[in-house]
């Protein structure tokens, strides 16, 4: 069984169990949104985008699913830049996005009469691993990693990022240009989005960057927290120096901000048509008003209330302009 088969199957479980204590609890109003003797929505809701927020999704399909049977919750993973593209072509309902929508991927929305929302449903740290065979450093700086992922490095050794370290061959594993953390990480790091080294494993299947880390004693990859979390027995995560510090990756630090430059957003982005559609609207809430059972679910970093009050002040407006 792979991780994301893993993963699954704990979420499965656990909407099951979460169907049974409702069940079992009765009242007049389920969590699912349908009020006691209304028909509960039905139908399908289809999702696509970032590989990073794909569990987060799934997690919170799963788990209304598990409320809702005759709603089928669908999770594809074609990067944020690829989902986004589905998304304004009027193929899926929500997109996952790793990073907030862009200008151009607006305009594209726009031109195709593609109107959103956009609304954070967790936050991450975004992790840098090294093999566990890696005894000669516990923190790089931004300096380093830029030295080492800057466009035209010719950066193939650890000596080269620091003299004291081995002369152990380097090699590279990172998210695809279509991703998210690509956009992420390349911005924070290299100090603008896109702008990277080429000579990498680039994928949008995270596993096969534990794979290669994992594999080789002088390995580096980045990817989100929560697959770290998953492989922190094959892999080390490395802290990181913005300029005041090395720090390590964590829930704490990745809500507080001392996680720099690293600690970013996850948004969800459904159409506003879709959310017309009673299983989509009842969908979303659910995710919302569950958020801390699907981050939980999914490992991810939790929103802070005042994040968590935003996502659903936004909602609510939302409605309000469409008479709900």
């Amino acid at each position: 069984m792979t991780i994301r088969q893993a993963k699954r199957a704990h979420m499965i479980a656990i909407g099951a169990a979460a169907a049974l204590v409702l069940t079992a609890c009765g009242g007049g109003q389920d969590d699912g949104g349908a009020a006691q003797g209304e028909q509960k929505p039905s139908g399908p809701v289809v999702i696509d985008g970032s590989s990073t927020v794909e569990p987060l999704s799934a997690a919170a399909g799963e788990l209304f699913m598990g409320e809702n049977p005759d709603v089928q919750v669908t999770v594809g993973t074609s990067g944020t830049g690829g989902g986004f593209k589905k998304f304004c072509a009027g193929e899926t309902d929500i997109s996952n996005a790793s990073r907030p929508i862009k200008d151009e991927e607006g305009k594209l929305c726009g031109d195709k009469s593609i109107s959103y929302t956009e609304l954070q449903v967790a936050n991450d740290a975004l992790t840098v691993v090294v093999n566990k065979e890696n005894t000669w450093t516990d923190c790089l700086t931004v300096e380093q990693l830029k030295k080492i992922w800057e466009p035209g490095s010719t950066v193939k050794s650890w000596k080269e990022v620091d003299p004291s370290y081995p002369d152990e061959p380097l090699n590279l594993y990172g998210a695809g240009a279509d991703s998210g953390t690509f956009d992420y990480f390349t911005q924070a790091v290299n100090g603008k989005e896109g702008e990277s080294r080429t000579d990498y494993n680039p994928t949008e299947d995270d596993n096969i960057t534990v794979q290669g880390v994992s594999g080789a004693k002088g390995a580096l990859g980045y990817f989100g927290f929560s697959y770290f979390e998953e492989n922190a027995s094959r892999l080390k995560a490395l802290k990181v120096d913005g300029g005041a510090g090395c720090v390590e990756p964590s829930v704490e630090t990745a809500q507080d901000g001392t996680y720099a430059p690293l600690a970013r957003p996850l948004f969800i982005y459904p159409s506003n048509t879709a959310l017309a559609k009673p299983q989509v609207e009842a969908f979303v809430e659910f995710y919302l008003e569950h958020n801390d059972e699907v981050v939980e679910a999914a490992r991810f970093v939790p929103l802070t209330e005042e994040q968590k009050t935003k996502a659903k002040d936004a909602l609510t407006e939302l409605k309000a302009k469409a008479g709900k």
